[in-house]
């Protein structure tokens, strides 16, 4: 019982000090957005699913890096603009679409604009819809994560282990 205890007060302090350095990402539209369209994870990876969330926004809205990280793209990819960011730990997010105002090696904070939501996001019910994609890994080994359970608004429950 006492190294079960150890264990779990280890486990409490190290997740304390790691949500305070990183992991936690902040809303990339201020002020919060409604979700209009929510995470629908494909299973396989490669099957059909909605891989984000959509966020209702207006058109020109500024867009914000979620939490701090390095810009790995910033421009076209498939005739939209997308924006994607590289965090510590191997968290990957993605922005679309976003006329970009960063390029590609600059780094960012949650402070960041990083640029302007376009019109027009298919699928979505509203006149501007910003996509916004969390992964872990890379592109040919990607885990999709829902993003708002990354958000720092989010409470992290611990369950127990039986």
């Amino acid at each position: 019982m006492r190294v079960f205890t150890a264990v779990l007060a280890l486990l409490l302090l190290g997740a304390t000090a790691a949500s305070a350095d990183t992991g936690r990402l902040d809303w990339p539209i201020r002020p919060s957005p409604q979700v209009v369209r929510a995470f629908d994870a494909p299973s396989p990876n490669w099957q059909r699913g909605h891989r984000g969330v959509d966020l209702a926004a207006t058109a020109g809205q500024p867009v914000y890096a979620a939490g701090p990280g390095t810009v790995v793209f910033a421009g076209e990819l498939a005739g939209r603009p997308l924006v994607s960011i590289a965090h510590p730990g191997g968290l990957r997010t993605s922005y679309e679409p976003v006329e970009p105002a960063v390029r590609r090696g600059q780094a960012v904070n949650a402070t960041t604009v990083i640029g302007a939501l376009r019109a027009g996001h298919p699928g979505c019910a509203a006149s501007a819809c910003l996509h916004w994609g969390a992964m872990w890994g890379s592109a040919a080994r990607a885990d999709y994560v829902d993003p708002i359970g990354l958000l720092t608004s989010t409470p992290i429950r611990l369950k127990p282990l039986r």
